[in-house]
This record gives C-alpha cells, structure tokens and sequence, in this order.
C-alpha cells in the first residue's frame, strides 16, 4: 500500500469514529425517576421583625397564635386582655381573645414576614351546652366548615394555651346540633395545615 493510500485510510478511521461518538451523543438517555423534594424553599422569613403584630396595651399580657406561612403553621408573638389568674370561665375569656386575634388582618410586619390568616370573622365563641364536656366552646361555625388551615390555626391556637381541655387538645363544636369533637395539634397539622387532623368523639 502506498503512503497516500496509508493516509486515505486513517483519515478514514477517524472520520467514522467521530460520526459514531456524535451518533452516541444523541442517543435517548435513560429516563429517571423523578424524586419528590417536596415544595420550593420559600422566600418568605415567616418571622417577625421589630415591632410585633400588637402594639403594648393597658393589662394585656402576651399571647401567641398560629398564622399561616409557607404552607404551614408559624407562632407569632402578640399582645391580649386576659384574665391573670385562672378561674372559672377563664377558659371562654382566653379562648374569644385569642379567636379575636387570629380574625384581625397581620401587621405590616407580619404581612412583610408573609404571615397570614385564613380565620375571616365573624366567628364568635359560646360557652358549653347542656350535655357537652365542661371544656368545650361552641363556635359560631361549625368547625369542619371552616378553611383547613382556620381549623388548624384554631386548634394550635387554643390546644397550647390556657383554652386547651384538660386532656391537651381543644373540645369544639359548632352552632348545630352536632356533637362537640376533641382536636389535636399534632407535629402533621403544623406543617401540613391543609390537611388537619380530624376530631375525635368528645367524652363528657
């Protein structure tokens, strides 16, 4: 063979090898299953900064509350008229308080921290009926009527304060003649306040 021909065939080679890892390269990949990482980091602080959602008031002592962040339930520090001491029907006193509080519109600071609330008034608070548990407070609207995350607000709102039945957990019923049901605030109802956890028949 001669040196021309010698040439002509390597050139050859490497013309094929080229086209072939080009070919390679344009193959179908093989498909992956896509992996859940859940929701998108939020850019939202969802913590409040400076002033607080209420301003310091005469006998008001500090409470906190549940509002809505990120797709899930964040505690906020505010300010309230309650009773001191425990007595009784402090429960009822604490319990429309804080009821009171989740339905006012978020500060500036908190709408900045992109804190909001889903509890829309008017919801009012009632004592017990004949026949429910002593700890349970009727709502103006039936509880499972209400938006998820109300619900969920409402139930942490008042399962970790001086509200909570004495079992932990909060005893709520509604205007109807349904009866009351026990509802807890479980680690899943904080971060998932969407899909809360459903009440329990209530003892009396």
């Amino acid at each position: 063979m001669t040196r021309t021909g010698t040439r002509r065939g390597t050139a050859a080679l490497l013309g094929a090898t080229a086209v072939a890892l080009l070919l390679g390269g344009c193959g179908i990949r093989p498909t992956q299953v896509p992996v859940d990482g859940g929701p998108a980091p939020s850019r939202m602080p969802c913590a409040v900064t400076g002033e607080g959602g209420s301003q310091t008031r005469p006998q008001a002592v500090p409470v906190r509350i549940y509002l809505v962040c990120a797709s899930q339930l964040v505690a906020v520090d505010r300010t309230a008229e309650l009773p001191v001491a425990k007595s009784s029907g402090s429960g009822l006193q604490v319990a429309r308080a804080l009821v009171a509080e989740l339905q006012k519109e978020p500060s500036q600071a908190e709408r900045e921290a992109g804190l909001q609330t889903f509890v829309r008034p008017p919801i009012t608070v009632s004592a017990p009926r004949d026949g429910d548990p002593e700890d349970t407070y009727r709502l103006s609207r039936q509880p499972e009527d209400l938006p998820p995350e109300a619900l969920s607000q409402l139930v942490c709102t008042l399962a970790e304060s001086r509200a909570a039945a004495g079992s932990g957990g909060v005893v709520l019923g509604g205007p109807g003649g349904y009866a009351p049901r026990v509802y807890d605030c479980a680690a899943t109802t904080k971060s998932h306040p969407k899909s809360p956890a459903p009440g329990r028949t209530a003892s009396r």
